[in-house]
């Protein structure tokens, strides 16, 4: 099957404003994601515009064709910023307001998860400053951050009111998940295609902000170690993630994968980061498709979504 993509011809004139910061806890990640995909799309001979977005207010060149969203987690990731292109009849990359809205919300996926028998782990929700009555080891989370804000892994019974009140701060919804140890695994998928699994190894603790974001603080193994089946598997189980939302563009999903062979799928992210330590390049590469060609493919499908009727 061919893939969908443009030619870097293709965007000859045309002007590509990259969506960048945005006023979330994730914004200093989120200059670096859209700075390297600026500095990407100038190898092409498009108009390209950095566009520090600190608000709604932003500002955009009048003749923007694509408005490449490279804006993580809250009002980039989920759907305000996609209504307000909308309204304003502008093209940008990823998914539409309402499928962002849903797969940023931990509460939502977990709920389709469990409607499309994707596995992921037993949880409960808690509401209005209510504490759990699970016995630790679990995972609390508040269910609409990104990037590991607002998690906990709680492992005894001192750290459960820290953790829970820590995540009230978020919102006025707590997700409590059962604790599931296991390899830390995601899986990149652009265009319906699961593309080779990252495997993560943290160096101390899990994967935190801190060991996403500082190079050299975690191990990535790109293949995964993994056997041929269960290679297989994840990336079914994580595709049929992606599925479950209904998503067209591309996200990556992250997976846990214990020694029994059991999975658990925490979250599908719709606008993965894209810096020099982020996952999803790290897998498209191992494809063979380069951090240009990784652009150009999310530019292409994002118009193909925007054409359906």
């Amino acid at each position: 099957m061919e893939s969908i993509t443009f030619k870097p011809e293709q965007l000859a004139g045309k002007t590509i404003a990259v969506l960048m910061g945005g006023p979330g806890s994730e914004r200093e990640v989120s200059q670096r994601s859209g700075a390297a995909v600026a500095n990407a799309l100038r190898q092409t001979s498009a108009k390209i515009v950095e566009v520090d977005v600190r608000g709604t207010e932003f500002k955009l060149p009048a003749d923007t064709w694509l408005a490449f969203n490279m804006i993580h987690g809250t009002f980039g990731e989920d759907g305000q910023i996609q209504r307000l292109l909308d309204e304003r009849g502008i093209a940008y990359t990823g998914e539409n307001s309402a499928k962002s809205q849903l797969a940023f919300d931990k509460i939502l996926t977990k709920e389709k998860f469990r409607h499309f028998e994707v596995p992921t782990s037993r949880w409960e929700v808690l509401r209005d400053g209510a504490t759990t009555k699970w016995s630790p080891p679990f995972v609390a989370k508040a269910p609409q951050q990104g990037s590991t804000v607002g998690i906990h892994i709680v492992k005894d019974a001192a750290g459960v009111e820290n953790a829970i009140a820590d995540c009230f701060k978020y919102g006025d919804e707590v997700l409590v998940e059962e604790y599931f140890p296991g390899r830390e695994l995601t899986v990149g998928i652009l265009g319906g295609r699961a593309l080779p699994i990252v495997e993560i190894v943290p160096k101390g603790g899990f994967y935190d902000y801190e060991h996403k974001y500082t190079k050299g603080g975690s191990d990535y193994f790109v293949p995964a170690r993994l056997t041929p089946a269960e290679t297989m598997a994840v990336q079914s189980a994580a595709l049929r993630a992606h599925q479950s939302l209904d998503l067209e563009v591309y996200s990556r999903v992250d997976v846990l994968l214990n020694e029994h062979g059991q999975m658990n799928v925490l979250e599908v992210n719709t606008i993965p980061g894209m810096t020099e330590t982020s996952l999803l390049p790290k897998a498209a590469g191992v494809a063979g498709i380069s951090f240009l060609e990784l652009c150009l493919r999310i530019a292409a499908l994002s118009f193909k979504k925007e054409s359906k009727p």
